[in-house]
């Protein structure tokens, strides 16, 4: 049986236009999952990335993965990840592929080993998905009538005193092959993978997002 990595990357971004395959630490974006998924061969047998982008398309060949051409009707700016998951096992259309590791262009900071570790968690487990979260350290609340409701605390409660609560951070998901047929990434027994590193906080966006994530990475790379 196989596992296989998904990176889907469309074309078009209102906010940060083209950001896919911008350079970011002098390589395009979506690279940055590429070469994750290329280091870690033991675990994934074959790299993918969907996408409706003659740009993104040339990339990724560059870097020597297959593309699935996604047609633009499941490409618009609404549309779920899942329909790009279904569409590439369909045109896939192998049998053996067991797992699907869908790796988010848009967050190209990851721990490192968070794939390999978090995978072997899956893979010892019963569940037939995982995915990564992160710990909120905010006081949240809504405004409702003009008038503040805190959500997950009291009024002059510590923050280090909240009920842990946690965010989904798009950093990496492991799915059954055959619970995305279903219509589902994450599953009523998904494993929740806590990660609370500082990379967890960038999904890119913006181009604020984009600065910020660059500071991170110089910064990374001056610890090394």
């Amino acid at each position: 049986m196989k596992n296989i990595a998904i990176i889907p990357a469309r074309r078009g971004s209102k906010r940060l236009p083209n950001k896919n395959n911008l350079l970011f630490g002098g390589i395009p974006l979506i690279a940055h999952s590429i070469l994750l998924a290329q280091k870690n061969k033991d675990i994934i047998d074959e790299v993918y990335v969907s996408t409706n982008d003659e740009v993104i398309k040339k990339i990724a060949l560059e870097y020597g993965v297959k593309v699935i051409d996604r047609p633009e009707h499941l490409s618009g700016e609404f549309e779920p990840t899942l329909t790009a998951l279904q569409h590439a096992l369909e045109v896939i259309g192998d049998s053996t592929v067991d797992s699907v590791i869908l790796l988010q262009p848009t967050n190209p900071l990851r721990p490192e080993n968070l794939l390999r570790e978090a995978f072997e968690r899956y893979r010892i487990s019963d569940s037939d998905s995982l995915f990564t979260v992160t710990r909120n350290h905010q006081k949240l609340g809504k405004i409702t009538s003009n008038c503040f409701e805190a959500y997950n605390y009291t009024i002059g409660q510590r923050s280090q005193d909240l009920e842990p609560l946690y965010f989904e951070n798009g950093l990496l998901y492991i799915s059954k092959s055959k619970l995305i047929i279903e219509g589902k990434i994450i599953s009523e027994n998904s494993i929740p993978y806590v990660v609370n590193h500082i990379f967890a906080s960038i999904d890119i966006d913006t181009q604020d997002d984009f600065d910020y994530a660059e500071y991170l990475l110089k910064k990374a790379a001056r610890l090394r």
